[in-house]
């Protein structure tokens, strides 16, 4: 009849050939793409060579630490900022869920129970703002603002204006003490003119 009858015992070692050279296979794909990966990757600049941070900024360089030209305790003295004031928005809608209201309601408190003198002084400014009414469109604007969030807005001595949209809120409205503290560390960072 023209069938071909394999054994069991037959059919294994076929199945166990079939499977070694498929490995081998994928093994030579992954090698070929390591070495490709490589082969492509790094920097691009011809005056690379002398590992300086300006030289590499718009292509993959790697600067080690012990290349950098300042120490990061320089880093940290040149980030900070003389402060102005610092506006913490909580934009809505009309209609809220639980979790937008308790963002805007623990942000609130936050304010209101760690920084009374500076909110009382308008060093600190928070509001609760209806995205949806016409009123507080510029606002909504100035911080592109898009459905229920809480942003963080610092006006600094020389005139800058930093906004900053904080998510990690979101995940901590479940746990108040843990909102109320993160939220209060985040300002005070703010405060002191880190705004790394």
């Amino acid at each position: 009849m023209g069938k071909k009858i394999i054994c069991k015992k037959d059919a294994g070692k076929k199945t166990i050939n079939l499977l070694q050279k498929k490995n081998v296979l994928g093994s030579i794909v992954i090698a070929v793409t390591l070495i490709m990966a490589i082969a492509f990757s790094g920097c691009t600049d011809t005056n690379a060579s002398s590992n300086t941070t300006d030289e590499c900024e718009s292509t993959a360089c790697l600067v080690l630490p012990s290349e950098q030209t300042q120490t990061p305790e320089a880093d940290k003295a040149e980030d900070v900022e003389t402060i102005e004031k610092i506006e913490v928005y909580h934009f809505h809608g009309t209609h809220q869920c639980y979790s937008c209201i308790a963002v805007g309601d623990y942000a609130e408190e936050t304010i209101n129970s760690f920084f009374a003198d500076e909110l009382k002084s308008a060093k600190i400014v928070f509001g609760h703002i209806n995205g949806e009414l016409p009123e507080n469109q510029e606002l909504v604007k100035k911080y592109e603002a898009t459905g229920s969030s809480l942003w963080i807005g610092v006006y600094t001595s020389d005139g800058k204006f930093i906004k900053e949209q904080n998510i990690i809120v979101w995940y901590k409205i479940s746990k108040k003490q843990d909102y109320l503290n993160y939220l209060k560390d985040v300002i005070e960072k703010k405060l002191s003119g880190d705004l790394s």
